[in-house]
């Protein structure tokens, strides 16, 4: 009687489950098929994070543009090949003088970490030297836009970045700048950009309230001058490392940098992020390199490789499809402790740049990357459902006319309806 019972039970269960799932799709479907997507491009895929089962499907093997969204590739490729602690610098002695070579490490001297240990390391030598040949990449990754050469969220990519590469601006019992180096540098009086497009000369209103961050334009001589003023001794520049097996130096709790990159969508971490893992694969600094090993090796099995150009999604020549991020956002789920992993997304209606949308009735729901350009919108992650299920999903937008905050209410409706009734 006992297993008949639960023989029924679990049948009534299963009824329960493909009515809730069929209603879910149909009211998705109503909202995906009305007249507000007719003139954009959208597609999305949702699936039962504990039964593998599809919960909705539309255009979910078509390519989109990503736009932040391929952070959480980026995000993937640092928690396999990264350790625990980001790699700030390789280095051997050789007679009295530390030679040094960068790792992309994104942390030294960056405004939002302080607990970088590699400076404590450089002021145990009194001989420095640097070793820059090993950075093959651009400043700007293939697809930036040029004209964002003087806003924060576009500084340029190096070997050995200082400061997060940019300077900050901001007025205090007068102008202040930070580094130092750059206050003869800034001319009080508003202008149509922030910073003259061949040179560091930054433009500052004297009206202006808040501090504002400048991307720099970087050399080698320029890093070595900023670490020289810091440390306050001599550093020179070399052209090779001496013969010898190199070490690692170890910077800052990489979880840290992580959940900054995603929560805050800081494109300068993720660009540095892709550099560093490269360091790990090789002795060059290229993204490539990273990129390569992981859609070689962990993500040989993705049904649509992307076309994957950066580590933030700035570049418009990226393209990822739905299902690919779905699939990388499930091998995070089974590898990562939820509490970690869900620790590094945004979380809707409470933090990072979801602080304002996507908010639960009672307690958060959604935990997801957004990825936002010109006409694009994307949205990858994990929803909590009210009956306790994880639906791992990528809902992408791209060409769409209409106001975002329009676009985001329409997703609003349907996440809503995932979290109440499946």
């Amino acid at each position: 009687m006992k297993k008949i019972l639960a023989v029924l039970a679990c049948g009534f269960l299963c009824i329960g489950c493909s009515t809730a799932k069929r209603q879910v799709q149909k009211s998705t479907s109503n909202t995906i098929t009305s007249n507000f997507f007719d003139t954009q491009f959208t597609g999305i895929l949702m699936v039962d994070a504990q039964s593998k089962d599809t919960l909705y499907n539309y255009n979910s093997t078509k390519y989109f543009t990503p736009a932040s969204n391929t952070k959480i590739f980026t995000l993937f490729t640092s928690l396999t090949i990264l350790p625990d602690s980001l790699p700030g610098l390789k280095f051997l002695t050789k007679n009295d003088t530390l030679y040094i070579e960068g790792t992309g490490d994104p942390t030294l001297l960056h405004p939002y970490f302080d607990q970088n240990t590699t400076l404590d390391f450089l002021k145990r030598y009194s001989n420095i030297a640097i070793h820059y040949n090993i950075f093959h990449e651009d400043h700007y990754a293939p697809g930036w836009s040029w004209e964002d050469y003087g806003y924060y969220f576009q500084p340029e990519r190096t070997a050995i970045p200082v400061y997060g590469n940019v300077v900050s601006l901001y007025h205090k019992n007068g102008l202040q700048a930070r580094p130092l180096y750059f206050k003869d540098s800034v001319l009080s009086l508003p202008y149509k950009s922030n910073r003259s497009i061949d040179r560091n000369k930054f433009y500052f209103s004297p009206s202006r309230k808040d501090t504002v961050e400048i991307p720099f334009k970087t050399s080698n001589e320029l890093t070595t001058k900023l670490l020289q003023d810091y440390l306050q001794q001599s550093i020179k520049i070399t052209s090779a490392m001496p013969e010898g097996d190199k070490n690692v130096h170890f910077s800052i709790d990489a979880d840290t940098v992580y959940r900054r990159m995603m929560i805050e969508s800081d494109n300068f971490l993720a660009e540095q992020l892709l550099i560093q893992s490269s360091s790990m694969l090789s002795d060059t600094l290229r993204s490539t390199t990273a990129i390569n090993y992981i859609l070689n090796n962990q993500l040989n099995d993705l049904k649509q490789k992307p076309r994957w150009v950066d580590g933030s999604g700035l570049s418009r020549y990226n393209l990822f499809t739905p299902e690919a991020m779905v699939h990388v956002l499930s091998k995070l789920y089974e590898t990562i402790p939820q509490q970690r992993l869900l620790g590094f997304f945004p979380v809707g209606g409470n933090s990072g740049t979801l602080e304002n949308w996507y908010g639960g009735n009672s307690k958060p729901f959604i935990y997801a990357k957004s990825g936002s350009l010109g006409n694009i919108y994307c949205l990858s992650g994990y929803l909590k459902t009210n009956s306790g299920k994880t639906i791992i999903f990528s809902f992408m937008n791209n060409h769409f006319t209409q106001p975002i905050s329009s676009l985001k209410l329409q997703m609003q409706k349907i996440f809503d309806e995932i979290r109440d009734n499946y």
